[in-house]
This record gives structure tokens, C-alpha cells and sequence, in this order.
């Protein structure tokens, strides 16, 4: 059975550093398109960013480009999401989403694993 288990969320005030881990556990994955997402109070799971397992291809979406970056390390079988600077407006609920196609897609339907998500709040 696979799981997805997200850790790192929590308090942070803005323009502090945050690391986020998703360890993926119960079979591996070689070329399978990861991602992350999130999802404010009253607002749809939105995009983060993405990567493939066993490749250097990474997406972000325009909000967080040049400010977070996705990391796969496939030894471990973890991925995480850094940032060095963070904002008010990152305060969310944050999954890691593991697809069983290569496709890193920007929608939610394409990934079938999901993680139950760990909550960031950015306080000002």
C-alpha cells in the first residue's frame, strides 16, 4: 500500500526559510511525475510545483517560480519543497502527490497517490 507523508509544516514567520519532506513508502517509483500542491481556506488545491523520479525536469507555478524549490531524492524515497523566503500568501494546507504516469501535470487528477497534508501558516 502506498503512503505519502508530508512533515515540516507549522508557524513560520515571512520571509523565513521552510522545508517541507514527503516520505513515500510501500513500492517504488522510477519515472513517476511527483508533485506538490496546496490549498487555502475557501480555495481550490492549487499547483506548486513538480518533478520526475529518476529526472531533472521540475515545474512550478508562476507564484512560487524562483522562490521554492522541489527536490526528488530517490535513495531516501523522499521529496521535499524549500523555500528561503516565505510570504503570507503561502499559508495553506500542503499535499505531496505521487502519479503513476510521467506526466507532471498542474492537475490534481493526474495523481492518484496522495499524502493527507501538513498545514503552513505565515504569520506577518
Amino acid at each position: 500500500q502506498v503512503q505519502l507523508v508530508e512533515s515540516g509544516g507549522g508557524l513560520v514567520q515571512a520571509r523565513n526559510p521552510l522545508r517541507l519532506s514527503c516520505a513515500v513508502s510501500g513500492r517504488d517509483f522510477y519515472h513517476n511525475a511527483m508533485a506538490w500542491f496546496r490549498q487555502a481556506p475557501g480555495k481550490e488545491r492549487e499547483f506548486v510545483a513538480g518533478g520526475r523520479w529518476g529526472g531533472l525536469t521540475t515545474l512550478y507555478a508562476d507564484s512560487v517560480k524562483g522562490r521554492f524549490t522541489v527536490f526528488i531524492r530517490e535513495a531516501r524515497n523522499t521529496m521535499s519543497l524549500q523555500t528561503d523566503t516565505v510570504e503570507p500568501e503561502d499559508t495553506a494546507v500542503y499535499f505531496c502527490a505521487v502519479s503513476e504516469n510521467s506526466d507532471i501535470s498542474r492537475d490534481p487528477s493526474n495523481y492518484q497517490y496522495w499524502g493527507k497534508g501538513t498545514q503552513v501558516t505565515v504569520s506577518s
